[in-house]
């Protein structure tokens, strides 16, 4: 393999076949690690400030410490740092549906799989996010009814752009009931969307948490002479119990 570009993983899933590429930008002097579902781009190495607010910005909005925290969807694994870095995060379960991207961060193949791996507050667990929420036992095996402080999404593209049409009906009212049923009180439910903000999915939130607000994350496109680029954190808190 050319020292410039490396394909290297390429493995078929129940979504279609899952790559892992790694690639010099040769303008910006750095390594890109890139993640394909077939021909569509899932994540870069390149662009993750929103991923990292994903996490960010949903803990700075629960008190106390002790935090028990899901991400749905593993990617490249910028959330799950940027959940780890807060040092209120007790535990951190990672949900991810393809094996090849837990591999992937088992092996080193990635940057940031040594550091994720190596922590003893995170677990990966093999299993389908959304399948686990219709379940309404919870995302591990051993804790059924477990609750959470705060659930964190980045599988789909947005609400209204799904990988999979089985996801769709997550996105409804009674998805998010029974995403809401797996939270503490106080807690946070925190979803990425590479679209700008959307009105009516907030409203949709709001007829089931207390409080639901969107945040655009924008950042500049290296690869575009820095043009602005914006990215939406959903977030949306559960009820306090009195």
């Amino acid at each position: 393999m050319s020292s410039f570009f490396e394909e290297i993983d390429f493995q078929p899933t129940p979504l279609g076949p899952v790559s892992l590429r790694r690639r010099r930008e040769m303008s910006l002097g750095v390594d890109v690690y890139e993640v394909k579902l077939g021909d569509e781009y899932l994540m870069s190495s390149l662009f993750t400030k929103s991923e990292e607010a994903l996490a960010e910005l949903a803990l700075a909005q629960l008190d106390g410490t002790g935090f028990d925290v899901v991400v749905g969807g593993l990617g490249l694994g910028y959330t799950a740092r940027a959940a780890l870095s807060n040092p209120s995060v007790d535990s951190l379960a990672v949900i991810e549906l393809l094996d090849p991207v837990i591999e992937w961060h088992e092996q080193g193949l990635v940057p940031l799989g040594p550091e994720l791996t190596g922590d003893p507050r995170c677990r990966f667990i093999r299993g389908d996010f959304f399948s686990l929420v219709n379940a309404g036992n919870g995302f591990i095996a051993e804790s059924k009814g477990r609750r959470y402080d705060a659930i964190l999404l980045d599988i789909d593209h947005s609400p209204d752009f799904w990988l999979s049409p089985e996801s769709r009906d997550f996105y409804s009212d009674e998805g998010m009931l029974r995403l809401s049923a797996l939270l503490h009180p106080g807690g946070m439910f925190a979803l990425w969307s590479n679209d700008k903000p959307d009105q009516s999915f907030v409203e949709r939130l709001s007829r089931v948490f207390i409080e639901a607000h969107a945040e655009p994350v924008t950042f500049p496109n290296p690869l575009q002479n820095n043009r602005e680029a914006t990215q939406t954190i959903y977030l949306a808190k559960k009820e306090t119990a009195s």
